[in-house]
């Protein structure tokens, strides 16, 4: 077997996939224990040891892959995601740079590439972006037109809330999701006593409705990805079974040639 093909097949062994979570994992919590400065001056030494030894496997471990790969290993965006993490890891954390030492716990974030049901469920998200932008829009449409009918009707009672469209804006998210909605509506409807219409109407419309959107949206998605992956998986299986039975059939044609031609003619 080629030295890349041995590379390659350990890289993608289930022993090495899960040594690499575990790795990811201790990196994650190291990290965060450097928050410490309890720990880090009793066991900071080893906190950066450990930080230091994780950091070159996995630069060792993207260079196989590139080793291994070759030029396929830039087609995948899941490659370029745990490059671009280790990259910036490798950046030096002192000087001017030092801001990005904290960019080392983006490093946790390659647990999405590691595990295949979370690279499911950021495809997902990703692929509902598009059926998002609509849902965005009509939510935009309902803030803005609800700020301005709230700026006029309400900004010279309650100033605090309404004074402006920006202000008005702010406090139509926050009742949106649902943070002292109920004060904010109670001070408007000592002035305005009909005022609980409009909110109960803008809540409805915002929260109920248009965010529910979302939802079905992401959920679409996510069943889709299933879908297609399940699909993925029948026809690597089907592609698999077919290629045995190819070499299943060549090794019996290749048995069957020499009893055909091998037996010497008889003669009379």
């Amino acid at each position: 077997m080629p030295d890349r093909q041995r590379v390659r097949a350990f890289l993608s062994a289930p022993r090495t996939e899960r040594a690499i979570l575990v790795l990811i994992v201790l990196n994650g919590i190291t990290i965060g224990l450097e928050t410490s400065t309890f720990l880090v001056d009793r066991i900071g030494g080893l906190l950066h040891l450990v930080d230091q030894a994780v950091l070159i496997v996995f630069v060792v471990e993207i260079a196989a892959r590139v080793y291994s790969h070759r030029g396929a290993f830039f087609k995948d965006p899941w490659n370029w995601f745990d490059a671009i993490i280790v990259g910036i890891a490798l950046i030096p954390a002192s000087g001017p740079a030092s801001v990005l030492r904290a960019l080392r716990i983006l490093r946790a974030l390659r647990l999405v590439s590691a595990v295949p049901n979370m690279r499911r469920v950021v495809a997902a998200l990703l692929s509902a972006i598009p059926g998002m932008a609509s849902i965005i829009g009509l939510l935009l449409l309902t803030m803005y037109v609800s700020a301005v009918l709230a700026t006029v009707q309400f900004g010279p009672t309650s100033p605090e809330y309404f004074k402006d469209l920006p202000t008005s804006l702010f406090t139509l998210f926050q009742i949106m999701t649902g943070e002292s909605w109920p004060e904010i509506v109670q001070q408007v409807m000592t002035q305005h006593p009909w005022a609980w219409l409009f909110f109960v109407v803008y809540i409805l419309a915002s929260s109920f409705v248009v965010l529910n959107l979302f939802i079905a949206v992401v959920v679409n998605a996510m069943d889709a990805q299933t879908v297609s992956a399940e699909e993925r998986e029948t026809d690597e299986r089907l592609t698999a079974l077919m290629q045995e039975l190819a070499r299943l059939h060549a090794k019996i044609d290749s048995l069957q040639r020499p009893q055909e031609h091998g037996a010497p003619a008889q003669t009379t």
